[in-house]
Protein backbone atom coordinates (compact mmCIF):
# COMPACT_ATOMS: atom_id res chain seq x y z
CA UNK A 1 0.00 0.00 0.00
CA UNK A 2 0.97 3.35 -0.82
CA UNK A 3 1.65 6.54 1.49
CA UNK A 4 -0.10 9.69 0.56
CA UNK A 5 0.63 13.04 1.46
CA UNK A 6 -2.96 14.52 2.29
CA UNK A 7 -3.92 17.65 3.28
CA UNK A 8 -1.45 19.67 2.38
CA UNK A 9 -0.99 23.31 4.25
CA UNK A 10 0.01 25.65 1.27
CA UNK A 11 1.59 28.69 1.67
CA UNK A 12 2.83 31.41 -1.28
CA UNK A 13 6.20 33.80 -1.05
CA UNK A 14 7.44 35.49 -3.34
CA UNK A 15 9.01 39.14 -4.23
CA UNK A 16 6.77 41.33 -4.92
CA UNK A 17 8.69 42.76 -7.84
CA UNK A 18 11.52 42.68 -9.67
CA UNK A 19 13.83 45.25 -10.66
CA UNK A 20 13.28 48.85 -9.23
CA UNK A 21 11.66 47.82 -5.82
CA UNK A 22 13.35 50.27 -3.96
CA UNK A 23 11.81 53.46 -4.42
CA UNK A 24 8.48 51.74 -3.51
CA UNK A 25 9.61 50.24 -0.53
CA UNK A 26 10.68 53.57 0.62
CA UNK A 27 8.09 55.60 -0.04
CA UNK A 28 5.94 52.65 1.97
CA UNK A 29 8.62 52.69 4.51
CA UNK A 30 8.40 56.98 4.96
CA UNK A 31 4.51 56.40 5.33
CA UNK A 32 4.95 53.85 7.70
CA UNK A 33 6.55 55.94 9.92
CA UNK A 34 4.92 59.04 9.31
CA UNK A 35 1.43 56.96 10.20
CA UNK A 36 3.01 56.01 13.57
CA UNK A 37 4.23 59.42 14.49
CA UNK A 38 0.67 60.56 13.61
CA UNK A 39 -1.49 58.11 14.75
CA UNK A 40 -2.33 59.00 18.66
CA UNK A 41 -5.31 56.63 18.64
CA UNK A 42 -3.46 53.76 17.31
CA UNK A 43 -0.33 54.58 19.93
CA UNK A 44 -2.79 54.28 22.77
CA UNK A 45 -3.89 51.04 21.30
CA UNK A 46 -0.62 49.44 20.63
CA UNK A 47 0.67 50.78 24.23
CA UNK A 48 -2.41 48.53 25.37
CA UNK A 49 -2.50 45.60 22.81
CA UNK A 50 0.98 45.86 21.49
CA UNK A 51 3.44 46.62 24.43
CA UNK A 52 6.54 48.32 23.18
CA UNK A 53 5.69 47.89 19.63
CA UNK A 54 2.99 50.16 17.45
CA UNK A 55 0.19 48.80 15.18
CA UNK A 56 -2.69 50.56 13.11
CA UNK A 57 -4.85 47.57 13.13
CA UNK A 58 -7.23 49.15 15.70
CA UNK A 59 -6.61 52.82 14.17
CA UNK A 60 -6.17 52.57 10.70
CA UNK A 61 -6.43 49.37 9.58
CA UNK A 62 -7.93 49.94 5.95
CA UNK A 63 -4.71 51.83 4.38
CA UNK A 64 -5.30 51.11 0.80
CA UNK A 65 -8.40 52.69 0.82
CA UNK A 66 -6.49 56.21 1.93
CA UNK A 67 -3.46 56.36 0.52
CA UNK A 68 -1.93 55.88 -2.75
CA UNK A 69 0.87 54.00 -2.06
CA UNK A 70 -0.71 51.40 -0.05
CA UNK A 71 -3.22 51.18 -2.96
CA UNK A 72 -0.55 50.73 -5.24
CA UNK A 73 0.63 47.70 -3.00
CA UNK A 74 -2.91 46.04 -3.40
CA UNK A 75 -2.74 46.23 -7.29
CA UNK A 76 0.95 44.93 -6.92
CA UNK A 77 0.03 42.23 -5.12
CA UNK A 78 -3.34 41.22 -6.74
CA UNK A 79 -1.30 38.88 -9.39
CA UNK A 80 0.21 37.09 -6.77
CA UNK A 81 -3.07 36.61 -4.76
CA UNK A 82 -4.52 34.94 -7.98
CA UNK A 83 -1.87 32.62 -8.60
CA UNK A 84 -2.40 31.29 -5.49
CA UNK A 85 -6.01 31.37 -5.15
CA UNK A 86 -5.79 29.06 -8.20
CA UNK A 87 -3.21 26.64 -6.25
CA UNK A 88 -5.91 26.97 -3.61
CA UNK A 89 -8.83 25.30 -5.55
CA UNK A 90 -10.67 28.00 -4.63
CA UNK A 91 -14.02 28.41 -7.18
CA UNK A 92 -14.41 32.27 -7.53
CA UNK A 93 -17.15 31.99 -9.72
CA UNK A 94 -19.14 35.12 -9.39
CA UNK A 95 -17.04 35.75 -5.93
CA UNK A 96 -15.05 38.67 -5.85
CA UNK A 97 -11.91 38.65 -3.60
CA UNK A 98 -11.12 41.74 -1.50
CA UNK A 99 -7.97 42.98 0.33
CA UNK A 100 -10.77 44.41 3.42
CA UNK A 101 -7.79 45.37 6.29
CA UNK A 102 -4.33 46.27 5.74
CA UNK A 103 -2.29 47.75 8.39
CA UNK A 104 1.15 48.71 9.49
CA UNK A 105 3.23 46.62 12.30
CA UNK A 106 6.66 48.37 13.35
CA UNK A 107 8.63 45.81 16.01
CA UNK A 108 11.35 47.65 17.99
CA UNK A 109 13.73 45.43 19.85
CA UNK A 110 12.48 42.24 22.33
CA UNK A 111 8.43 43.34 20.71
CA UNK A 112 6.90 40.03 20.00
CA UNK A 113 4.03 39.27 18.03
CA UNK A 114 1.86 36.48 19.37
CA UNK A 115 0.05 33.65 18.21
CA UNK A 116 -3.10 34.12 16.43
CA UNK A 117 -5.07 33.55 13.43
CA UNK A 118 -7.13 36.03 10.96
CA UNK A 119 -10.51 34.91 11.75
CA UNK A 120 -13.48 35.86 9.33
CA UNK A 121 -10.84 36.70 6.17
CA UNK A 122 -10.21 33.97 3.74
CA UNK A 123 -6.29 34.81 2.74
CA UNK A 124 -3.71 37.00 4.88
CA UNK A 125 -0.73 37.87 4.52
CA UNK A 126 2.79 40.31 5.26
CA UNK A 127 5.00 42.48 3.38
CA UNK A 128 8.22 43.44 4.39
CA UNK A 129 9.52 46.74 4.31
CA UNK A 130 12.37 46.73 6.99
CA UNK A 131 14.02 43.94 7.86
CA UNK A 132 17.35 44.40 9.87
CA UNK A 133 19.76 41.20 9.27
CA UNK A 134 18.91 38.96 12.23
CA UNK A 135 15.28 39.88 12.75
CA UNK A 136 12.46 36.73 13.19
CA UNK A 137 10.39 35.79 10.12
CA UNK A 138 7.28 34.37 10.47
CA UNK A 139 6.37 31.37 12.53
CA UNK A 140 4.12 29.18 10.48
CA UNK A 141 2.48 26.74 13.06
CA UNK A 142 1.02 23.04 11.69
CA UNK A 143 -2.97 23.19 12.12
CA UNK A 144 -2.89 19.21 13.35
CA UNK A 145 -0.61 20.15 16.18
CA UNK A 146 -3.29 19.95 18.98
CA UNK A 147 -3.89 16.71 17.78
CA UNK A 148 -0.64 15.31 18.41
CA UNK A 149 -1.05 12.87 20.75
CA UNK A 150 1.60 10.42 22.22
CA UNK A 151 3.93 11.73 19.09
CA UNK A 152 7.50 10.25 19.53
CA UNK A 153 10.34 12.81 18.75
CA UNK A 154 10.76 13.44 14.93
CA UNK A 155 14.30 12.48 13.12
CA UNK A 156 15.88 15.56 12.23
CA UNK A 157 15.31 16.21 8.86
CA UNK A 158 11.93 15.21 9.26
CA UNK A 159 8.24 17.43 8.98
CA UNK A 160 8.37 19.99 11.81
CA UNK A 161 5.25 21.06 13.84
CA UNK A 162 6.16 24.56 12.62
CA UNK A 163 8.03 26.55 9.92
CA UNK A 164 9.81 29.80 9.84
CA UNK A 165 9.37 31.78 6.72
CA UNK A 166 12.37 33.88 6.73
CA UNK A 167 11.98 38.01 6.24
CA UNK A 168 13.11 39.95 3.95
CA UNK A 169 11.97 43.36 2.83
CA UNK A 170 10.82 43.72 -0.14
CA UNK A 171 8.78 39.96 -0.10
CA UNK A 172 5.54 38.93 1.24
CA UNK A 173 3.91 35.89 2.51
CA UNK A 174 0.11 34.65 1.76
CA UNK A 175 -1.47 32.37 3.60
CA UNK A 176 -5.05 30.77 4.32
CA UNK A 177 -6.19 33.20 7.23
CA UNK A 178 -7.43 29.95 9.66
CA UNK A 179 -2.91 29.30 9.66
CA UNK A 180 -2.19 30.17 13.33
CA UNK A 181 1.11 32.10 13.18
CA UNK A 182 3.99 34.53 15.25
CA UNK A 183 6.37 36.57 15.08
CA UNK A 184 9.30 35.65 17.80
CA UNK A 185 11.13 38.57 19.65
CA UNK A 186 12.76 41.54 17.64
CA UNK A 187 17.01 41.17 18.95
CA UNK A 188 17.88 43.62 17.00
CA UNK A 189 17.95 47.05 17.80
CA UNK A 190 16.88 48.40 13.87
CA UNK A 191 13.07 48.13 13.65
CA UNK A 192 11.29 44.98 12.12
CA UNK A 193 8.46 47.14 9.82
CA UNK A 194 5.94 45.15 7.70
CA UNK A 195 2.46 45.53 6.12
CA UNK A 196 -0.12 43.16 6.79
CA UNK A 197 -3.46 42.63 5.18
CA UNK A 198 -6.71 40.25 4.83
CA UNK A 199 -8.50 39.43 1.77
CA UNK A 200 -12.39 38.27 1.79
CA UNK A 201 -14.79 37.48 -0.55
CA UNK A 202 -18.03 38.23 1.78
Amino acid sequence: MPTYRLFPTLVHSARLQSGRWRAFNNQLLRECLQLRDDDEAGRRWSARNYPGGYTSYGSASRMHRVSPTFAALEKKLAPHVKTFVRALGYDMTGRRLEMTDCWVNIMPRQVVHGLHLHPLSTISGTYYVQTPKGCPGIKLEDPRLDRFMAAPPRKVGAARPWVVLPAQAGSFVLFESWLRHEVAPNPQREERISISFNYGWF
